[in-house]
This record gives C-alpha cells, sequence and structure tokens, in this order.
C-alpha cells in the first residue's frame, strides 16, 4: 500500500493548480480537500527560497555520498559510507547519510543468509584438535590467532572456484589466500607456505592456527606442516559455525559484494578475488576496527599512530593488544 503524500507534496500540486491558466478553485478549498492549512501552505511559499537552498546542499552532499558508496565498485551501506567519506577529510552525521540514501533512493544489498555454511562436512578421525581458541577472537592481540577455512564461489552458471583463506582474527587482515579450480588439499598447503613467507616475522611464538575438522585440516600433510612451522592447531566442534564465525562472515560479505557478471574463466574469478582483497585489506573500512581498514588498523595497534586524529575521538588501543610494542613479536 502507497503511503500517504506528505504536506510538502500536497502543498506544491496546491501551487501548480493554482498557477494554471484555467484555475478557478480558491486555496482555501483546495487546503481543504488536501488536508492540509491554509497558513501552513503559506508558510511553505514565504520559505521557498530557503528549501532551495537546502535541495542545492543536499544534492551536493548527496554527491559525495555517491561518491563513497561506488568507491573501487563495491556497494556500502551507511556505515561504510561514513568511513569513507572520514578517509577523505569529510565528517559527515550517519543520519544524514541515511536521510540523503533515504531522499534519493539509494540502497544497500543487504546480505542474504547462507544455506552452506561449511565447504564440506567434517570427517571423523582421530586427529581433531581441541578448540582451543573457545570463541576469544580478539582477546590475545594481533598475529596470535590465525582463522582459516575453504569456501567456494559460483559463477558462469555453476562452475566453481574453491578459496582458502587465512585471516587474523584481531586484526581483521586476509594475510593469505590461494583461489583453486580443485578441492586437492594442495592449495591449503599453499595457503599456510604463503602465510609465512609473507607475514612469517609478524607471527607470535605461540601463533594458533584455527580451523574446522574439514578433511584438509585433520590430514597428516597439513598437521606436519603447522608443526614444522610452529604454530599450534585449534578446530572448531562438530558442526558448530560459531566457534569460526568470524570466517563465515567474511565470506558473506565477500560473495554479497563481488560482481563475478562478467567472470568466465578461472582466471577472470581470481582477477575479481584479488582486486576484492586487496579492497577488503586497504581500503574496507570497519567501524569495530577504529573506522581503520585492517591493514590501517594493524599499523595503527603496532605504533600507536591513528591516522584520524582530528577528525573524530581517538579510540584507545585494545589492552594486550601489541599496541607500542615492538612491532616484531617473535623477537621476545
Amino acid at each position: 500500500m502507497q503511503g500517504e503524500a506528505t504536506p510538502h507534496e500536497k502543498y506544491r500540486i496546491i501551487q501548480e493548480m493554482i498557477l494554471c491558466d484555467n484555475n478557478e478553485l480558491n486555496i482555501s478549498w483546495l487546503c481543504d480537500l488536501a488536508g492540509v492549512s491554509r497558513s501552513g501552505y503559506y508558510q511553505w511559499l514565504r520559505t521557498g527560497k530557503e528549501r532551495e537552498i537546502r535541495e542545492g546542499r543536499d544534492r551536493e552532499d548527496f554527491g559525495r555520498v555517491l561518491e563513497a558508496y561506488r568507491f573501487r565498485g563495491y556497494d556500502k551501506g551507511r556505515r561504510g559510507i561514513y568511513m569513507r567519506l572520514l578517509h577523505k577529510g569529510i565528517v559527515m552525521n550517519p543520519k544524514k547519510i541515511s536521510r540523503l540514501m533515504k531522499k534519493y533512493n539509494l540502497f544497500c544489498p543487504i546480505r542474504k543468509a547462507n544455506p552452506l555454511r561449511r565447504m564440506a562436512k567434517a570427517m571423523k578421525t582421530d586427529a581433531v584438535a581441541d578448540n582451543i581458541v573457545n570463541r576469544e577472537f580478539r582477546e590475545h592481540g594481533v598475529r596470535k590467532i590465525l582463522l582459516t577455512d575453504i569456501t567456494y564461489i559460483i559463477y558462469n552458471h555453476g562452475s566453481r572456484v574453491y578459496l582458502s583463506t587465512i585471516k587474523d582474527a584481531f586484526s581483521k587482515e586476509i594475510l593469505a589466500y590461494v583461489p583453486s579450480e580443485s578441492l586437492e588439499e594442495d592449495f591449503v598447503l599453499e595457503t599456510v607456505q604463503q602465510l609465512i613467507k609473507k607475514h612469517g616475522r609478524e607471527l607470535r611464538t605461540d601463533a594458533i592456527m584455527h580451523s574446522d575438522q574439514g578433511c584438509h585440516y585433520t590430514s597428516i600433510s597439513f598437521r606436519k606442516l603447522l608443526e614444522d612451522k610452529g604454530l599450534r592447531q585449534s578446530m572448531s566442534r562438530r558442526g558448530n559455525c560459531w566457534d569460526n564465525a568470524p570466517k563465515e562472515s567474511f565470506y558473506g560479505h565477500m560473495k554479497d559484494e563481488i560482481d563475478l557478471s562478467q567472470c568466465k574463466t578461472f582466471e577472470d574469478v581470481c582477477a575479481v578475488i584479488h582486486d576484492y582483497m586487496d579492497y577488503y585489506n586497504k581500503d574496507r573500512y570497519q567501524w569495530d576496527l577504529a573506522k581503520l581498514s585492517p591493514n590501517q588498523y594493524y599499523e595503527y595497534i603496532m605504533t600507536g599512530v591513528y591516522p584520524l586524529r582530528g577528525l573524530v575521538s581517538e579510540p584507545i588501543p585494545d589492552k594486550d593488544s601489541g599496541a607500542h610494542n615492538d612491532p616484531n613479536p617473535t623477537s621476545k
């Protein structure tokens, strides 16, 4: 059911009718018919210039909102727009952003529920590790809890690309990722090798790799690789998606935000994935990361220098997060 017109819309219609050359209706009758007061109509006429000025400002501000919304080709909600503007040195009230989005019919896609939370069912095996993490994802600081999982991405009418990633639970950075055309365990091992190559010096000496109980993570090769690299292993309880919820959330957001409509080949999808990972780590600002991107948040925690100082109140670094510490925790 369509809602009733607002008083401003009614005033505009009355004005248009009064200005018609063949109009024989008086203002009082039209106001009574529309259910508005005549004094209200005259007040609306007197404030016309002010409305034009406000409308001009709204159009100008909405242009900034739209630019932030479209930044790097990924749609954003109110908070994402607010943080993008903030990083451009523009402070705009989130309520104003919502008002402008509603006024000019700009909508952000809502995440859909993921019907398949797991890439593969867990296998019954004696190699299941204890759940050391126990959902304490951010209590232990940077480079301590490393979350890994596999998902699949469907493109070109049913073709699949499998994706293995490793995420820092504290900074939310994607530290390593490997797409694959098959589910063979090699690409999962390659993800760990990539992690060590890129971030080995940053890892805490007691770092934990947390996963589900999938066959890739209970395999001899995977467990041996973690042991060789000095990483402890932790696993979610069987069938409990909440034990690795941050990874599930990341995949859900990624699938909602990437555009695969033009992807015809595995290489096409890889290019989209590479661009998204770069965007996510560098430019996808997150509200609970002090309005910073994952990479910026890591730098802030390690150096104590907040990049948005002066634009918003500076947050207090998390206790035990590593802020102001030696940037190479393994040296301790």
